[in-house]
C-alpha cells in the first residue's frame, strides 16, 4: 500500500478503535465542533482534546478539506476547524502559595518534636503524619488569612492563630527561611481575598453571607445544570447518528462508497467523544462548584452558630453584671435608711488626695456618716466608708525558663539565691494567714449556738473553707521581711480586727491575732516547713490554730494538713491537701476528726474529698461531715449507729443511720477575670489595697509586692533583691547584738506586738497578742516600728 493510503488510528481512540486511510486528516488533524456548544462547553471540548497537539482554533470553508464535511453540514455542524491545544496540566503548576514538605511539629514534653507531613495550599496550611494521610486524614489545618509569624531561633518558627501557638521546626536554616517566606506570600494573598470572597470555599471564616450571594450561587448552579442538559442533548443526538452510521456500514455491498462511509463514521464517533469528554468536564464542574457552595454555607451555618453561643454568653455576664451592681445598690440603699432613722447625718464624701487612681483602686460609693456621740482621735464625730476594690491589673504574661534559675543555684547557699516574683502572687504570708478568715460568718453563726456539737460542726467547716482558696492558687506567697506587720481592720463590715507579725526569719514564723465584736477570739503561731521531693513540693505549717467563744468558753485547737504543689519541672502545676485534722474542744473534750483524702488517679472517691466525725467526750458520735474543701461542706446528725462486718485488721465497720444532710459552708464564685487577677477570691482582691494609717512595716508598703501587683515584674525583681540583701545585712547586725546580749545576760530579737506566753488550758506555748497595736493606730505613733523597707 502506498504512503498516501498507510492506515493510521485518530489519537481519540484506542487501539482497538476503527483505522482510516491517512490521506483523509491534514496534519494535525481536522475535527468538526457543534454549533450549539457553548464557549464553556467549547472549552470543555478543547480540554478533552489535549493529546492531539496543536496551539490555536481556525476557520477552514475551502480546499480538501471542505468535502470531508459535506456530511456533518447537514448534521446542524458548523464550519469550524479545531486545531488541538497542548495538556494544560502541563503548564498549570501549583498555585503562586503551593508549598509542601517535612517539618518537625512540637507536641507536647513527653513526645517532644515529631515529624509532620505539611501541605500549603489555598491560605490553608494542612499537615499529616505521613503523605498517605492525604487521601483520608488530615491532623489539622491553620487558617493563613489571620495567623501571626514570628522567627525563633536556628530553624524554627512559630504560627499563632485564634489563641495557639504552632511551634515548627525545619530541617536547615535555608529550608526554615524557604517555608517562613512561602507562609507569608500566602497569608498576604490570603488577606487580600478576604474582602472579595470567591467559589472556592477555601479564605477562611466568612462573613454572614447575604441573600444576593446565595442567588448568584443559585444561578451559578443553575447554569451548570443547563450545560449538563445541552451535553446530554448532543450526546443523544450523536450517539444516534454514528449507530445509524454504523448500520448503514454493515449494509454497505459496494467498494467505492466504503471510503465515504468509513469518513463519516469517524467523524461522527469524534463527535461522539468530544461531547462526551464535554460532558464529564461539566459534571466535574458541577460538582465541584456545589462542594464549593456547601463548605461556603457550612461555614455560614458554623458561623451564624458561633455568634448565637458568643450572644448568649455577652447576655448571661450582663446579667451577672447587673445582678452584683445592684445587690450593693440595695445594701447602700439600707444602710442610708438605718443612718437616716438614726438620726445621723449622711452626705456624700470625696477621696483623701492620697488615693488616687494610680493606686488602682475601684472607687465606688465614700460617705460620710456623722454620728452624734461618736468622736475620733481628730474631734470629729465623722469616719469614712468606701467600697473595697472588685479587681486589680491583670497578670502579665511573662515566661519563666526554670532550668536557666537552676544552673545558678549550683554551689550556693538556698538562702542566698534571688527567687524572680515569676514563682510569687503579689501577696505577703501575712495576708494568706489573714485570707482563712474569708468565711468568719461561719464563727459568727457557730458563736451564736446553743449546742457545743453543732458549733463543733461551723468550727469544722470553718477550719476546712481556708483551703478553698488554693485550689487554683499555685504562686506563693511573698517571705516576709523579719518585723513585717499586716493588719485587716472590718469592723464596720463583719466585725472583726485582724493582726499579724512575722516574728521569725530562720525559720519562717508569724503569729496571727484576730478579735470580732460578734462574740470569737482567734490567734495562731505557724511555722512554714517544706520539702523539695523532686516533681513536688511539701509545704507543712507547723503550730496550732486556737479559737475562744466569749460566751459558753468553749475553746477549741487544731492545726492545718499538709498541701502539696505538684509537677514543679514538667507539666501544670496543681495543689493538693491531704492529711488529718484533730479539732479539740478543751473545755468539755468534745472532738472532730477530718480526713483530707489525697488525689488518686485510681481512686473511686471525689476529688479534693473531706470526711469527718463529730463526737463528743466519751467517743459517741454525733454527727458526720461530708465535703470538698474546694466547694462545701454538709453535715448529718447520727440517729442510731451499728456494728457491721468488713473492717481492715479484723475490727468491726460502724455504719451509721443519719438524717438527710444540712448545708454548712458554700464556697462563694471567684470574681469575673479571676483567672487574669491570679485566680484571687473576693477578699483576696483587698488585702493589697492602699490603706491610711497603717504601721509603716505593713505589708501594703512593701515596695517589691506593689510592683508585681502593678504588672511591672522586672521592676519588682530589683526591688525584691535590695530589699533581700538588706535584710541579710540585718541578719548579722542581729547575730553579733545576740551574742553581745548573750555574754551581757540580755535576751534576743522580741516581736513588737505579740509574747510569748503558755496557756493555761492547753498548756502550749505559744507567742499571743500583748496589745498596743490599735492604740499605736489611734495615736499614730509608730516610733517603735522598725525601718524594714
Amino acid at each position: 500500500m502506498a504512503d498516501s493510503e498507510q492506515s493510521v488510528r485518530h489519537p481519540l481512540f484506542p487501539p482497538s478503535s476503527i483505522s482510516f486511510p491517512s490521506h483523509l486528516w491534514e496534519a494535525p488533524p481536522l475535527l468538526a465542533v457543534p454549533a450549539n456548544l457553548t464557549p464553556r462547553l467549547l472549552d470543555h471540548a478543547l480540554n478533552a482534546l489535549h493529546a492531539c497537539g496543536g496551539a490555536r482554533v481556525v476557520r477552514q470553508v475551502s480546499g480538501a478539506c471542505s468535502a470531508a464535511f459535506r456530511q456533518t453540514a447537514a448534521l446542524n455542524m458548523t464550519e469550524l476547524v479545531v486545531r488541538t491545544l497542548p495538556s494544560p496540566s502541563a503548564a498549570q503548576g501549583p498555585g503562586p502559595d503551593a508549598y509542601k514538605g517535612w517539618l518537625f511539629k512540637w507536641t507536647n514534653y513527653l513526645k517532644g518534636y515529631q515529624r509532620r507531613w505539611f501541605v500549603l495550599s489555598n491560605g490553608l496550611l494542612s499537615y499529616y503524619r505521613t503523605q498517605a494521610e492525604m487521601a483520608h486524614t488530615c491532623r489539622g489545618t491553620i487558617t493563613l488569612a489571620t495567623v501571626h509569624i514570628e522567627m525563633g531561633d536556628t530553624c524554627h518558627f512559630v504560627l499563632t492563630s485564634g489563641g495557639r501557638s504552632y511551634h515548627l521546626k525545619a530541617y536547615s536554616e535555608g529550608e526554615c527561611q524557604r517555608w517562613v517566606s512561602a507562609l507569608q506570600q500566602a497569608k498576604a494573598n490570603a488577606t487580600q481575598m478576604m474582602p472579595h470572597s470567591d467559589d472556592s470555599g477555601d479564605e477562611g471564616p466568612l462573613a454572614q453571607p447575604d441573600r444576593a450571594l446565595i442567588q448568584g450561587a443559585l444561578k451559578t448552579l443553575a447554569s451548570k445544570l443547563e450545560d449538563l442538559n445541552t451535553c446530554n442533548e448532543l450526546i443523544g443526538k450523536h450517539g444516534a447518528a454514528l449507530q445509524r452510521s454504523l448500520s448503514e456500514l454493515e449494509d454497505l455491498r459496494a467498494a467505492s462508497d466504503g471510503v465515504d462511509k468509513l469518513k463519516t463514521v469517524n467523524e461522527r464517533a469524534t463527535l461522539f467523544r468530544i461531547t462526551s469528554n464535554a460532558m464529564i468536564n461539566a459534571c466535574q464542574d458541577f460538582v465541584d462548584l456545589a462542594e464549593a457552595h456547601s463548605r461556603r454555607w457550612q461555614r455560614a451555618l458554623q458561623y451564624e452558630r458561633e455568634q448565637r453561643h458568643h450572644l448568649e454568653e455577652t447576655i448571661e455576664q450582663l446579667a451577672k453584671q447587673h445582678n452584683s451592681l445592684e445587690r450593693p445598690s440595695r445594701v447602700f440603699l439600707c444602710v442610708c435608711l438605718k443612718h437616716l432613722s438614726s438620726n445621723q447625718t449622711v452626705s456624700r464624701g470625696s477621696l483623701s488626695s492620697n488615693w488616687s487612681q494610680d493606686d488602682n483602686v475601684s472607687l465606688g460609693f465614700y460617705l460620710i456618716i456623722t454620728h452624734p456621740n461618736r468622736t475620733t482621735h481628730e474631734g470629729s464625730g465623722c469616719y469614712l466608708h468606701r467600697a473595697r476594690r472588685r479587681r486589680i491589673p491583670d497578670k502579665p504574661n511573662y515566661s519563666l525558663n526554670l532550668w536557666s534559675i537552676m544552673k545558678n543555684c549550683i554551689g550556693k547557699e538556698l538562702s542566698k539565691i534571688p527567687m524572680p516574683v515569676n514563682f510569687n502572687e503579689p501577696l505577703s504570708m501575712l495576708q494568706r494567714l489573714t485570707e482563712d478568715l474569708e468565711y468568719s460568718e461561719l464563727l459568727d453563726r457557730a458563736a451564736r449556738c446553743d449546742s457545743s456539737l453543732e458549733q463543733m460542726c461551723l468550727v469544722a467547716a470553718f477550719s476546712v473553707s481556708s483551703y478553698s482558696t488554693t485550689v487554683h492558687r499555685t504562686g506563693k506567697p511573698f517571705n516576709p521581711l523579719l518585723g513585717e506587720t499586716y493588719e485587716l481592720d472590718r469592723v464596720e463590715e463583719y466585725g472583726y480586727r485582724s493582726i499579724c507579725e512575722q516574728i521569725s526569719h530562720h525559720p519562717p514564723a508569724a503569729a496571727h491575732h484576730v478579735i470580732s465584736q460578734r462574740g470569737w477570739t482567734l490567734w495562731q503561731e505557724i511555722t512554714i516547713d517544706s520539702k523539695f521531693r523532686g516533681k513536688y513540693i511539701s509545704i507543712m505549717p507547723l503550730g496550732n490554730i486556737h479559737l475562744k467563744f466569749h460566751a459558753s468558753g468553749n475553746h477549741y485547737v487544731w492545726s492545718k494538713v499538709t498541701s502539696t504543689v505538684h509537677n514543679i519541672i514538667v507539666g501544670k502545676l496543681w495543689i493538693d491537701q491531704s492529711g488529718d485534722i484533730i479539732i479539740m474542744n478543751h473545755r468539755n473534750k468534745d472532738k472532730c476528726h477530718l480526713k483530707f483524702s489525697p488525689y488518686s488517679y485510681f481512686s473511686r472517691d471525689v476529688p479534693r474529698n473531706v470526711t469527718g466525725v463529730v463526737m463528743d467526750s466519751e467517743g459517741c458520735a454525733h454527727y458526720i461531715l461530708s465535703g470538698t474543701w474546694d466547694d462545701k461542706m454538709e453535715s448529718a446528725k447520727i440517729i442510731e449507729s451499728s456494728h457491721g462486718s468488713g473492717g481492715s485488721e479484723g475490727k468491726q465497720k460502724t455504719v451509721y443511720q443519719t438524717l438527710p444532710p444540712k448545708l454548712l459552708w458554700k464556697k462563694y464564685p471567684l470574681p469575673e477575670n479571676a483567672e487574669n487577677m491570679h485566680y484571687f477570691s473576693s477578699l483576696a482582691l483587698t488585702l493589697n489595697e492602699p490603706e491610711d494609717g497603717v504601721a509603716p512595716t505593713d505589708s501594703r508598703l512593701r515596695p517589691d509586692q506593689r510592683l508585681m501587683e502593678a504588672g511591672l515584674w522586672d521592676e519588682a525583681n530589683t526591688e525584691k533583691q535590695i530589699l533581700e540583701e538588706r535584710q541579710r545585712l540585718e541578719r548579722r547586725k542581729r547575730e553579733a547584738q545576740a551574742n553581745l546580749a548573750l555574754e551581757e545576760g540580755k535576751t534576743d530579737y522580741q516581736p513588737l506586738w505579740f509574747d510569748k506566753r503558755t496557756d493555761t488550758e492547753s498548756g502550749e506555748s505559744s507567742y499571743v497578742y500583748k496589745g498596743g497595736y490599735w492604740e499605736a493606730k489611734d495615736r499614730q505613733d509608730w516610733s517603735q516600728c522598725p525601718a524594714i523597707f
